[in-house]
């Protein structure tokens, strides 16, 4: 494997010092090498000073009196330039040092968005170029509006590092992601699909899950949560053919997992492309949420099924009748247990099979290679 290497060197003399050397070289002063290109002697002077850029026309005719190739002064010029605005640059990180501290920025290396380094500046410059911005208020104006719904919610208002970092990474990974153009009807269609693989393992569903959704041109991305996110989904527009829906996994549980895919299905589905959703928030809050809501309940279990199904319940369900349930509905029988521990206040009593009817998913596997996601269960 080939590794590139970048020459940033401490320290680079303006090339008008070299240019002295080669005057007292060839024996000419300033004035005579002005009458000999034909410059006023102040442009002369102000190059060696380095307050004036040597340009390729003068090159060329440095070149011509003083034997030295203009591609010498050209790359001299250009090298002592870029050192200038390098070192600029560096002054400006040293300036959002600060601003680092709004990220959990070792969690952040240990899952490979960035690179440890302990130089305060030097995480800086990584941070900026994870989010591909020049500077943090690039990030603040770039990621404000992405995050804006978030900043109704209290517990973001002081701050919103490890929330942009999480959708930043998202973005990442759906870009990588190759998706036909959206497609409603291929959507909806696979959604079908999609729903009868709950009934499996996610661990080896997933893969499907994915290529399913890329096939309607919907990008799904799994990204584990960050310290300061509190984000179990999110759903926005990359493209007007692409849109993305990303889950963090945050409950560990395959009916939570389950019931925030197809709530963000049905953003995609329902509401327009201009809208973004992090959800995190009491659905009663937006009438959308509380639609998207809506929509996953029915889509996963018919309210006229569970009307049934609630009936003919005895005063305890059982495990039996849970997975038989879920079985007809060809369903993860954590679906089930989900809708009834909240809709009917079960949760005691279901404490004891909660094991038996969820798939616990124990974290996340991020290949730090190749930049994609699996589940451990």
């Amino acid at each position: 494997m080939s590794t590139t290497y970048t020459f940033s060197p401490d320290c680079v003399f303006p090339p008008g010092e070299t240019l002295l050397e080669t005057l007292e070289a060839l024996g000419l002063t300033q004035k005579e090498l002005a009458a000999r290109m034909g410059r006023p002697l102040k442009t002369i002077n102000q190059i060696i000073k380095g307050t004036a850029q040597i340009m390729p026309e003068t090159a060329l005719q440095l070149e011509k009196v003083t034997g030295v190739p203009a591609s010498f002064w050209n790359n001299a010029e250009s090298n002592y330039r870029a050192y200038l605005a390098r070192v600029k640059d560096e002054e400006r990180q040293q300036e959002d040092v600060g601003w680092v501290k709004r990220f959990s920025y070792t969690k952040m290396a240990s899952l490979k968005f960035v690179t440890e380094v302990q130089d305060p500046t030097a995480r800086v410059g990584q941070l900026l170029r994870y989010f591909g911005v020049a500077s943090s208020a690039q990030w603040e104006s770039t990621y404000g509006e992405l995050c804006g719904s978030a900043r109704e919610s209290a517990k973001f208002q002081s701050d919103l590092g490890d929330l942009s970092a999480w959708l930043r990474a998202g973005e990442l990974l759906a870009q990588k992601k190759d998706c036909k153009p959206y497609d409603k009807e291929t959507f909806t269609r696979n959604l079908k699909l999609i729903r009868s693989l709950t009934a499996q393992n996610p661990a080896k569903v997933w893969p499907e899950v994915s290529h399913l959704c890329a096939e309607a041109g919907v990008a799904v991305v799994l990204v584990p949560e960050l310290p300061e996110t509190h984000v179990s989904g999110f759903t926005r527009w990359l493209t007007p053919e692409k849109a993305l829906i990303q889950l963090s996994l945050r409950y560990k549980t395959d009916d939570v997992m389950w019931f925030t895919f197809f709530h963000e299905a049905a953003h995609i589905l329902l509401h327009g492309k201009r809208d973004i959703f992090v959800e995190y928030r009491k659905v009663e809050d937006n009438p959308k949420e509380r639609e998207a809501n809506a929509w996953a309940g029915e889509f996963l279990i018919p309210e006229a099924e569970w009307k049934a199904f609630v009936q003919s319940l005895p005063s305890k369900p059982t495990l039996n009748s849970i997975t038989s349930f879920a079985r007809k509905l060809s369903i993860a029988p954590g679906i089930v247990l989900g809708r009834l521990q909240h809709r009917e206040n079960f949760c005691r009593l279901l404490s004891s099979i909660t094991s038996s009817t969820c798939w616990r998913l124990n974290g996340m596997a991020w290949n730090k290679h190749q930049s994609t996601h699996s589940l451990d269960t």
